[in-house]
């Protein structure tokens, strides 16, 4: 993705879950862990998390990090080990029978792969409208059903024409805006896009963000939004969460973050992005992390980026770091690292 895609779409909110109002989705101390003894696999390990209504979250950090088993527990189709997880305050995974399954429409997900995620054999109109065979009430009859499909197609920039289409007369742009407009099919209050425009070509990429942009503008949906491409975070993200090894080590204002990084891993992440600035200086070159990634089945103890920190002492690892906050500019919360020696400016990343 280039450094401004906003030179083809319009740029995010900034302003989402200022209102005063309580959290759409907030998650407390969440822990995740696979397997037992020597082979537990700690995937996510004490994760907070807020969203407000029509606001994104974008979500980063490498392979392996725990982003997509926090999509999982996000989506309830993975239990907690502990914490809580609520949506206005409820807690989808004591729900049961009827009440679980009218949760269900109200989180949708929008996946990675949009060759992959549509089913060959059916048409646009049969994949869109798929989801309102197990939710039956949503729209009730098959007049209605064919009316909203024509809606749903249009919302996305596709034609009424298109509905009787199959998958592989598309392009992979135009796949993706199906999958979006099913997971819009249930009128869903949060959409978990895992890496929606990875797979696409970088002028598609902008057109998707747009659609999902304006989306979020018409209909007030709230996403988490999970890439590898910092670029995109940053344009289609109000606040962004850095996760390591399972652990949310920074978080705060989009701008704020990418501007004036207080982790060091976060730091290393903004100056590896790929950029057309030749104005940066020699304070901002790029950081080069030592050494491999820790396994998730041995954990250092400490702060866990402390095998290839170039700030490490003595303290990190045998202390575990505390939460360090400063107010985000532009956001309605904190801007907080997990950092016993965090920055205080960009020329402190060399």
């Amino acid at each position: 993705m280039p450094d401004s895609p906003a030179t083809t779409a319009t740029p995010a909110s900034r302003s989402g879950g200022a209102d005063g109002h309580p959290p759409l989705l907030e998650v407390r101390g969440v822990t995740k862990t696979f397997g037992s003894g020597r082979h537990r696999l700690t995937a996510l390990d004490g994760v907070d998390l807020r969203l407000g209504r029509g606001e994104t979250l974008g979500l980063v950090g490498e392979s392996g990090c725990g982003k997509s088993t926090l999509a999982r527990v996000l989506l309830g189709l993975e239990r907690p080990d502990t914490g809580t997880v609520r949506y206005d305050g409820v807690d989808p995974f004591a729900l049961r029978g009827r009440e679980l399954l009218n949760w269900r429409h109200r989180v949708q997900m929008v996946f990675q792969d949009p060759f992959a995620s549509l089913n060959a054999r059916m048409s646009a109109a049969d994949l869109i409208g798929e989801p309102w065979r197990t939710h039956r009430d949503v729209v009730p009859d098959a007049k209605a059903r064919e009316k909203r499909i024509r809606e749903l197609l249009s919302l996305v920039g596709l034609r009424d024409s298109d509905a009787h289409r199959f998958p592989n007369e598309f392009s992979g742009g135009q796949r993706q805006r199906i999958g979006i407009a099913r997971a819009l099919a249930l009128d869903p209050d949060l959409i978990v896009c895992d890496e929606p425009v990875s797979a696409l070509d970088l002028s598609v990429q902008a057109q998707v963000l747009n659609v999902l942009s304006e989306l979020q503008a018409r209909l007030g949906v709230a996403y988490v939004f999970i890439s590898h491409d910092l670029s995109v975070v940053r344009y289609i993200a109000d606040r962004v969460t850095v996760m390591y090894l399972g652990k949310v080590v920074e978080h705060g204002g989009t701008d704020d973050v990418f501007e004036r990084p207080r982790h060091p891993y976060t730091a290393a992440l903004m100056s590896a992005a790929p950029t057309l600035d030749t104005s940066r200086t020699t304070d901002d070159q790029e950081i080069q992390l030592k050494g491999e990634i820790p396994s998730p089945f041995d954990i250092p103890s400490g702060c866990r980026f402390r095998t290839r920190c170039w700030r490490a002492e003595d303290t990190c690892a045998t202390q575990p770091p505390p939460a360090v906050a400063r107010e985000s500019e532009g956001a309605d919360d904190a801007h907080s690292a997990l950092c016993h020696f965090p920055l205080e400016a960009r020329s402190a990343w060399a």
